[in-house]
């Protein structure tokens, strides 16, 4: 695996922090109405995001997940200014503001959504992984899916021809133990999800996804393992979230003791006390850090409440175009 060193634990602090301030300028958007529809947010997860992308091959390899999926295109190295002007529905958006919070997509860097339908990604991301193997490419996709989607048929319908054909793909299953809203409890008969790889013989396991190391440590190994022609992985990265399914989540299933208990083995915090412990960093290194971020942040709205809404007949567009039907001819 590539060495986990200062710059490593300096670019995971700053990287874990924008995703988390972006995040939370959302929240704070949405109550302006600035943002409309469902809103899913990641707080509390970046730690499987900055141990993937440690490992992964961003020439080549691909990742696809659900519809918690703002600050994925972006660790991908798509431009925030755009993942947030997509969700403000602007056209200068990654999908010209036609996708919205749950459909962020990137074809140039190899992020392939952002999907509403629980477990949709599933089956698509396989598919991304059979083309690779098709054309030799040698990359592999990163599979993430919820617990949630855990419990569809087509989890189990994509594992039995993952490994049947021998796919370069490593499911991820971003555990935070509550999919909606329903604990991993009461929605089966065994707590252990990663045992239902088992049943195809994948290589199977639990990972410590509060902790990028981890991650980086149990991805470098799946990823590796698929390049070399050997099939996929299905790993539980057990994680948490600190805010509700969506902006709309009650959240009644939990108590507040149990989120302050999770947020005191925070991803950030865990990098932040690495990085002063080992004297990686000062306090006043990491007030630096913290100002650039917030002004990154600040620069992500100004260019989203700047842009302008698509034009109407880009609807139109995006749509269909047939030759003998009278309507607005494309210009897309």
């Amino acid at each position: 695996m590539k060495k986990i060193t200062k710059k490593t634990y300096l670019k995971w602090y700053e990287d874990m922090l924008f995703w988390r301030k972006f995040e939370d300028k959302l929240a704070q958007v949405y109550i302006q109405q600035k943002v409309r529809g469902f809103l899913h947010l990641y707080n509390g997860q970046e730690a499987i995001l900055a141990g993937a992308l440690h490992v992964m091959d961003l020439e080549k390899d691909k990742m696809i997940t659900a519809y918690r999926n703002h600050v994925q295109p972006i660790g991908m190295g798509v431009d925030p200014k755009r993942v947030m002007a997509e969700l403000f529905g602007k056209a200068t958006g990654t999908s010209q503001g036609l996708g919205g919070s749950m459909h962020i997509f990137s074809k140039e860097h190899r992020f392939y959504g952002g999907h509403g339908i629980v477990g949709g990604q599933i089956p698509l991301g396989a598919g991304l992984a059979f083309a690779d193997k098709y054309f030799n490419t040698n990359a592999v996709t990163l599979c993430f899916l919820g617990d949630g989607a855990a419990r569809q048929g087509s989890l189990h319908e994509t594992l039995n021809m993952a490994a049947n054909w021998n796919l370069p793909v490593v499911f991820c299953v971003e555990n935070n133990g509550y999919a909606m809203g329903t604990s991993v409890k009461r929605t089966s008969s065994s707590e252990d999800i990663w045992k239902l790889g088992l049943a195809y013989e994948i290589p199977s396991g639990p990972v410590d996804g509060m902790d990028p190391t981890k991650v980086a440590e149990a991805l470098d190994e799946a990823i590796t393992r698929a390049r070399d022609g050997k099939g996929p992985t299905f790993l539980d990265l057990k994680t948490y979230r600190y805010r509700g399914h969506s902006m709309s989540d009650a959240q009644k299933y939990r108590t507040k003791d149990e989120v302050e208990e999770y947020q005191k083995i925070d991803p950030i915090s865990k990098v932040k006390k690495t990085l002063l412990d080992k004297k990686y960093a000062t306090e006043d290194d990491l007030k630096t850090i913290d100002k650039r971020v917030k002004d990154k942040v600040k620069e992500c709205e100004k260019f989203a409440d700047e842009s302008d809404y698509p034009d109407k007949n880009v609807m139109y567009d995006v749509v269909y175009e047939q030759k003998d039907y009278p309507f607005i001819s494309h210009k897309l």
